[in-house]
C-alpha cells in the first residue's frame, strides 16, 4: 500500500463514444488524470515500474470474470479502483479505497472496505451520486411517453402516406390519453426519483412521491404530494416509477426487494404503466405476472442488470423478468440497465469525480460520497452531487452570497412591499419574481436542504 504512488486499477469503461481507431473513448478521462499529475496506463500494473510521487491509473475495462478479477486484483497489486457495473469479489483487494461511477454500491464486493454496504473493513467506500441522474430520468420518461399519450402514430402515418386519411372524417376514430392531468407515483425520493418527478410535472402529471418521511416536508415545499405507504402513493395512478436502492441485507436477502407487491399494483389505475429503472429486485415478478394477465398493469418498462457466462447461463436481477415474454412479450420493454450508463459525456464526468475522490481520500483523508463506514484515519467531508441536483448545500449558498441573486431577491422583496402599500405593480412583480427564479435554478438552489 502506497500513499505516494498509488496504483489505481480502472475497471470499466471510463468514455463510450469512439476514437478514431474505433476503441472506447478514454481520452477525456485521461487528459484530466495527467493534469492532476498522474499517469495513465493501459493495461496490467504488473511488472510495471510505478513513478515515485505519481498516482498510476491502471486501465483495464474488459476485466469481467470472478476469476479474471481475482486473479488481477487479489493480491493487493493495486491500492484502489473505480468500477462502474464490473462486480469485485470480496476476495480483491484495495486497501486505499473505491469508487462507484455511479449511486449503488451492491458491485463494490472487495472485503477491502466490507463489502457493497462499505461496512467495515480498511478502507473508503465511495461513490458519484446524480451524474446520471438526469441521464435515467429522461430514459423513464421516453418509456412513459412510449405508452401515453397513446396515439398510434406509426399507424396514422402510414394511411397518411397512403392518402386514406381525411382529418375531418377520420379524427374522431382516435383518441388518446395525454399525460397532463394524469397520476404518476414515484417511489423514493433521490437524486433520479426526483428528477423524474421535475419531468413529469413539467408534462402537466399529478405527482405524489413516497419516501421516508422526515423527506415529507421538503416534498411537499416543491409542490408535491406526499405518501406515507408505496400502496398510498400507488392508489388511483396512472403509471409508478421506483428509484429506490435495494437497502441493507439480512437473513431473508434485501429489504426493499419485492417492495412493488401485489398490494402496490392492486392500487393502480388498470392498465396501468409501471416504470423500474433502478433495481430489478424492486418488483415481486410473481405480483406482475399476475397484474399483467389481470390487465391491472398494462405495459412494464424494466432496466436490470443481465450477465452471460461462458456456458450461455444467463444470470441478474433482469433473469427473472424473461420468463414473462412469452406470455406477455407486447407488454414489455426490457432493457439490460443501459439508461443511464450508456451516456459518454456522463460517463467521463463520473469517472473523472471518481478519480478527484480517490485522489482526495488517498493524499488528505477526506472522503466524499462516503457508503457505509467511515475508516479510521480518514475525514467525512460530506456529499457532492452536481449543481441542481441532491439538494442545497452550504458551498452553493457561498456561490449565493457572491452572485447575483441578493439584489434579484431584494427586487422582488421591493415589489411585494409595493403590493403591501397598496401599490401593486403586477409587471413589476413578475419580473422579479422570474428573474429570481431564474438565478436560483441557475445556482442549483431547489430542493431539500443537505448541510
Amino acid at each position: 500500500m502506497d500513499r505516494n504512488s498509488p496504483k489505481i486499477l480502472v475497471a470499466d469503461l471510463v468514455g463510450l463514444a469512439f476514437d478514431a481507431a474505433g476503441a472506447p473513448d478514454a481520452s477525456g478521462f485521461r487528459a484530466h488524470v495527467e493534469s492532476r499529475g498522474g499517469r495513465f496506463h493501459i493495461g496490467s500494473a504488473r511488472g510495471v515500474q510505478p513513478d515515485e510521487g505519481r498516482a498510476t491509473f491502471f486501465y483495464l475495462p474488459h476485466l469481467s470474470t470472478r476469476e479474471e478479477l481475482i486473479a488481477e486484483a487479489g493480491d493487493g497489486l493495486y491500492d484502489a479502483v473505480i468500477a462502474a457495473a464490473t462486480f469485485l469479489p470480496a476476495e480483491t483487494r484495495f486497501d486505499l479505497g473505491g469508487v462507484r461511477i455511479g449511486t449503488g454500491t451492491g458491485n463494490m464486493g472487495s472485503a477491502s472496505w466490507g463489502g457493497g454496504d462499505g461496512l467495515g473493513g480498511v478502507a473508503p467506500l465511495m461513490n458519484t451520486p446524480g451524474i446520471n441522474a438526469r441521464a435515467t430520468a429522461q430514459m423513464v420518461m421516453k418509456a412513459l411517453l412510449g405508452q401515453r399519450p397513446d396515439l398510434p402514430v406509426g399507424a396514422l402515418h402510414d394511411l397518411v402516406v397512403a392518402g386514406r386519411f381525411d382529418t375531418g372524417r377520420d379524427l374522431l376514430r382516435y383518441p388518446t390519453r395525454k399525460l397532463e392531468g394524469q397520476r404518476l407515483a414515484v417511489i423514493g425520493y433521490g437524486n433520479i426519483g426526483r428528477e423524474v418527478a421535475l419531468l413529469a410535472r413539467a408534462f402537466g402529471m399529478e405527482v405524489v412521491i413516497h419516501a421516508r418521511p422526515r423527506h415529507r416536508i421538503w416534498i411537499e415545499s416543491e409542490g408535491f404530494h406526499y405518501a406515507a405507504t408505496p400502496q398510498e402513493a400507488a392508489h388511483g395512478a396512472d403509471a409508478l416509477s421506483v428509484h429506490l436502492g435495494l437497502g441493507p441485507k439480512g437473513p431473508d436477502g434485501f429489504a426493499n426487494a419485492g417492495l412493488i407487491n401485489e398490494a402496490v399494483l392492486a392500487a393502480l389505475a388498470p392498465g396501468a404503466v409501471l416504470l423500474n429503472y433502478d433495481r430489478g429486485e424492486l418488483v415481486d415478478i410473481a405480483a406482475l405476472e399476475s397484474a399483467l394477465s389481470a390487465g391491472q398493469v398494462g405495459f412494464a418498462a424494466i432496466d436490470a442488470d443481465l450477465f452471460v457466462d461462458a456456458a450461455g447461463v444467463l444470470s441478474g436481477p433482469m433473469a427473472p423478468y424473461l420468463g414473462l415474454v412469452e406470455r406477455h412479450g407486447a407488454k414489455l420493454s426490457l432493457l439490460p440497465h443501459a439508461a443511464a450508463d450508456t451516456d459518454h459525456p456522463t460517463r467521463v464526468v463520473g469517472a473523472i469525480q471518481a478519480a478527484d475522490q480517490l485522489l482526495d481520500a488517498i493524499s488528505t483523508g477526506v472522503v466524499r460520497n462516503l457508503k457505509g463506514d467511515l475508516p479510521e484515519g480518514y475525514s467525512d467531508g460530506g456529499p457532492l452531487t452536481p449543481a441542481g441536483l441532491g439538494g442545497v448545500t452550504p458551498q452553493d449558498l457561498a456561490r449565493f452570497a457572491k452572485g447575483g441573486l441578493p439584489a434579484a431577491a431584494r427586487e422582488l422583496a421591493d415589489a411585494l412591499a409595493g403590493a403591501e402599500a397598496g401599490a401593486l405593480s403586477g409587471e413589476a412583480l413578475m419580473l422579479a419574481a422570474n428573474r429570481l427564479a431564474r438565478l436560483m435554478r441557475e445556482e442549483g438552489l431547489a430542493g431539500p436542504w443537505k448541510g
